[in-house]
């Protein structure tokens, strides 16, 4: 049970890494590797706000605020010097981990003595890992519910609309570079809140902890669509906090079959492949019928 609850901690947190990478996989239809960096950055400075005795809640704020400088930088590299998005997003991340080494200033740091989110509820003796759920739940609702109600205004049906057919968008007015480094912004400034939420909740910041971690959101992402399909925006939203949980409760049992922790990281992959070629699958079987 315990290994449950732990899961669905864990889940809470990743998901919105995964809500982040929707940004930019699904609305703007790009790849980009900003992310892997990004996430470290996010804990980075979380880490180093929280050692100076910095309110857990601004440290989130300032990590957000990281995170959109970095994602600026990578829509700036497709926006302004035309490099692809892919390639673009290597090179920040590259860059990111000499920025990152530079904030932290060692190649980890032990978050178990300072003040975080998770000690605000400390006074509630709650169970074991019950009070990142708690964190998780809230932050979870807050970023779907924004995102929704955002997509929905006109500045979000532009940037949908950028990531579905660009040529389109420019034809009715749409600055379309405008939108592009918009959604860069938002995305990476959402995967540094991630970064910040695992590092705080796992008790230390490593500057690899970022390496695979798009894998992991591209499953939360994928594993939630395959699980709900042809559903609205705001349920599509929760879809990915669904996957996320999923994807880790998948783990929990590959924990449980003994497998090596080591080859998480083949797991992982392995997922995300499976659910990828799925709808291929389902196709196969239906004209084998």
């Amino acid at each position: 049970m315990d290994l449950m609850i732990s899961a669905i901690a864990q889940g809470l947190v990743w998901a919105v890494m995964g809500l982040g990478i929707f940004i930019s996989f699904r609305i703007l239809n790009r790849a980009d590797l900003t992310a892997e960096g990004t996430f470290t950055l996010g804990a980075a400075i979380g880490a180093q706000l929280l050692s100076f005795n910095i309110h857990p809640v601004l440290a989130l704020f300032l990590s957000f605020i990281g995170g959109m400088a970095a994602g600026s930088l990578t829509g700036l590299l497709v926006t302004k010097l035309k490099i692809d998005s892919l390639l673009a997003g290597i090179i920040t991340m590259t860059g990111l981990y000499s920025i990152n080494l530079k904030i932290m200033g060692t190649a980890n740091l032990n978050l178990s003595n300072v003040t975080s989110l998770k000690t605000l509820f400390s006074n509630l003796n709650l169970p074991r890992n019950i009070d990142t759920i708690i964190i998780g739940i809230l932050i979870c609702l807050i970023i779907v519910l924004g995102l929704y109600f955002f997509l929905q205004t006109e500045v979000g049906q532009s940037m949908i609309a950028t990531g579905d057919n660009p040529k389109m968008a420019r034809s009715l007015g749409i600055d379309t570079n405008e939108m592009l480094m918009l959604g860069y912004m938002m995305a990476n400034g959402l995967i540094a809140v991630s970064g910040y939420l695992v590092a705080t909740d796992n008790g230390f910041t490593d500057i690899s902890m970022g390496i695979g971690s798009t894998v992991i959101a591209l499953a939360s992402i994928i594993i939630g669509e395959v699980l709900i399909r042809n559903v609205t925006m705001l349920k599509r939203l929760v879809t990915i906090v669904v996957g996320s949980i999923t994807y880790r409760l998948l783990l929990t049992v590959v924990l449980l079959l003994n497998f090596d922790p080591n080859d998480f990281k083949f797991f992982s992959a392995l997922i995300v492949a499976l659910c990828l070629a799925l709808p291929r699958l389902r196709t196969l079987v239906s004209v084998k019928k």
